[in-house]
């Protein structure tokens, strides 16, 4: 039998397939309740999937069997999913879909992204050797971080080279110093600067944690300023900025949700290598935001004011953000011993398989991706740019014609490795022993 929980047989009639979808998971957790739990998956229930035992996915089946199965699925298309992506010991920076002449969608790999490849390199060090060579053509995580050492001293962007020495350090990598002296070089040359990106920031901070995780020594004196930098970037506000330092009026209130999700890991794993309570109080006040601003249908919203929380533009919805990041920062929360967030993870996680926007799929397991995002069809990225100048203006203000105007209803049909290479991360990683 290779039904899962989540997904029924297929009927001859699509008349009763929607209402068979719906009751599925109920009739499924009676038929196998000890998957429902989230006590094992085992490959004849996944129709040949991998066998995990992955405390993250377990505490998800215990609060949402439907979710679990979800996740699982996802983890899978992941491993499929990244070897279309891999060229020359490096991942491409997008697979952007392309309809043929017989109405079919491809994937075409464009460009080369080193930022991509060591994120990817951090979510294949979740998984057991095999797997890695599955999922990087033969490679394993350690083979692609080590070409990524190799290369760090032509990087210059400081979050380039915060993931290098991240997945350095995750990978067990000989040559962690020298990453970590490429990224002391750049992180001392942005803080003479008028600011620096807030995610950059962040993965500054995630990566010397990860670094002191795998044994790094002369760490503290720079964590600490990676620390403080953070947390001083959130005073007086509700939620991060885009910028910690000067940015233009009309959007310098602005923070996206990944300014928000990367700063809330960091230092949610500082407080739990540290025991830093200023760390968690501010990471609880980014998790709260963020949840109390969650769309009805589990949307993770764009962009949001800083000074307040209230969003200012919702979309694009990105699937990143509903499969893995948010996962991926509130459960690195729940480890450090903060607050669960089992239900909004599962409402975010829905989102994939129901949503108002469009019917469109966005989980294209034929071609092993997903969709980048629901968006609207705007030209230039009009809305939000109306709304952060709108909100700027007076706080609070919506421009709701524009929502009438330009619906969001447009599927952005690319799919980035990074976004695989995130899935894996947020829910394989196992808090004390890194990626490995």
């Amino acid at each position: 039998m290779a039904w899962g929980l989540g997904r029924p047989p297929l009927t001859a009639s699509f008349k009763y397939q929607e209402k068979i979808e719906y009751v599925w998971p109920y009739i499924a957790k009676s038929l196998f309740p000890i998957q429902a739990r989230g006590i094992v998956w085992s490959n004849e229930m996944g129709g040949g999937r991998m066998t995990r035992h992955s405390d993250r996915l377990r505490r998800l089946a215990e609060s949402d069997g439907v979710s679990a199965e979800l996740v699982e699925r996802m983890l899978d298309l992941a491993v499929r999913g990244l070897p279309p992506g891999y060229v020359d010991g490096e991942f491409v920076f997008t697979r952007r879909g392309a309809l043929g002449a017989d109405g079919r969608w491809t994937a075409v790999p464009e460009g080369r992204s080193i930022r991509y490849s060591a994120i990817v390199a951090l979510g294949a060090a979740t998984l057991p050797p095999d797997r890695q060579r599955a999922a990087l053509s033969g490679d394993t995580a350690l083979d692609l971080a080590g070409r990524l050492v190799k290369r760090s001293p032509e990087v210059t962007g400081l979050g380039d080279a915060a993931l290098i020495c991240w997945a350095a350090a995750e990978t067990g990598h000989h040559d962690l110093e020298a990453a970590l002296g490429r990224l002391a070089e750049l992180d001392d040359a942005s803080r003479s600067g008028d600011g620096v990106y807030t995610v950059e920031a962040a993965w500054a901070l995630a990566a010397l944690a990860a670094a002191r995780t795998a044994g790094g020594s002369g760490l503290d004196d720079r964590m600490e300023r990676a620390l403080r930098r953070l947390l001083d970037g959130l005073k007086g506000d509700r939620l991060y900025r885009h910028v910690l330092g000067s940015a233009p009026w009309y959007r310098a209130h602005v923070g996206c949700f990944a300014d928000q999700v990367y700063p809330l890991q960091a230092l949610a794993r500082v407080h739990a290598l540290t025991g830093d309570g200023e760390a968690l109080r501010a990471a609880e006040q980014v998790a709260e935001g963020i949840c109390e601003a969650q769309g009805a249908e589990g949307q993770w919203w764009w962009h949001y004011d800083a000074r307040t929380g209230a969003v200012v533009e919702g979309y694009p919805v990105y699937s990143v953000h509903q499969l893995s990041m948010a996962p991926m920062a509130l459960l690195d929360l729940a480890d450090a011993g903060g607050t669960d967030r089992t239900g909004e993870i599962a409402r975010g996680l829905g989102w994939m398989l129901s949503r108002p926007e469009t019917a469109q799929e966005l989980i294209v397991e034929e071609l092993d991706l997903t969709w980048r995002k629901a968006a609207r069809e705007d030209p230039r990225k009009l809305v939000r740019g109306v709304r952060a100048v709108a909100t700027a203006i007076s706080s609070g203000t919506k421009v709701g014609v524009l929502d009438r105007i330009y619906p969001p209803v447009v599927v952005d049909r690319e799919c980035r490795p990074y976004e695989l290479g995130w899935l894996l991360y947020a829910w394989l990683f196992s808090p004390g022993r890194g990626g490995r």
